[in-house]
């Protein structure tokens, strides 16, 4: 039987991907992030606004999207509620999503190759660094920014769009005999769903240090509440009954 809710986020399950960039003084930054989807050679990338991930794709129009195998799971952990925005502990709230960060203990962290403990890959066509640890790698170019949110109070996030220009894998994912195909059935991604990281197996693969914020405080990004009236409910399912017949 089917109940209404009013979910505070809309993680249903999507593969963690490691985003990184450069910053503004030749380092590299790494994002953790689950809000990614593919179309063809372009991949979608939703990220909140004054992120230093969203600063640096916007400079240089360039990045690396770094799959994680289910196994990596130190390494998102350790990145997680992380930033490489120096400005954390002085944003105001005016700051959208950069200020939720800093209200849910979010610190800046320089070098988050040596934190999360991940060895730096040159790329080919890009100048963001690959990570050596992720199977799959891809370059990529900034090609479209827009806006999200746009008839809602909860502003603060943009989809950005990119181009995938050079791929790399590792053979131990690749299918036999094939040049260009993966092998489903080696590919292990690392999934996220509402917060939590999971493979492809049954069971968590790690306890997850993003899932330590609790859902609701997202709410602000998402769906007001709505209030939990047994009156209301029943006549909502009642309106649903007349509806069907």
């Amino acid at each position: 039987m089917h109940q209404t809710i009013s979910p505070s986020i809309f993680y249903w399950g999507t593969v963690v991907a490691l985003i990184t960039t450069e910053n503004g003084n030749g380092t590299f930054n790494i994002c953790p992030m689950s809000s990614a989807w593919w179309l063809g050679n372009r991949c979608m990338l939703g990220l909140g606004i004054g992120s230093q991930t969203m600063v640096n794709l916007r400079r240089t129009k360039q990045c690396v999207i770094n799959l994680p195998s289910d196994d990596i799971n130190d390494a998102v952990n350790a990145l997680a509620r992380t930033t490489g925005a120096a400005d954390i502990t002085t944003v105001e709230p005016d700051a959208g999503y950069l200020y939720f960060k800093r209200m849910n203990g979010y610190t800046y962290v320089a070098d988050k190759f040596s934190h999360a403990n991940l060895m730096a890959q040159a790329s080919e066509l890009v100048r963001p660094a690959r990570i050596a640890e992720c199977p799959a790698q891809m370059e990529a170019e900034l090609v479209g920014v827009y806006d999200m949110c746009r008839d809602s109070d909860a502003k603060g996030s943009m989809a950005l769009e990119v181009k995938v220009v050079h791929t790399h894998v590792d053979d131990s994912i690749r299918m036999e005999g094939h040049n260009n195909v993966i092998d489903p059935d080696l590919w292990r991604p690392m999934i996220m769903s509402f917060q939590e990281l999971y493979g492809l197996n049954p069971g968590k693969v790690a306890p997850s240090v993003l899932a330590q914020i609790e859902e609701e405080k997202y709410r602000a990004f998402s769906n007001p509440k709505e209030d939990d009236d047994t009156e209301e409910m029943a006549n909502r399912t009642t309106q649903s009954e007349q509806i069907r017949n």
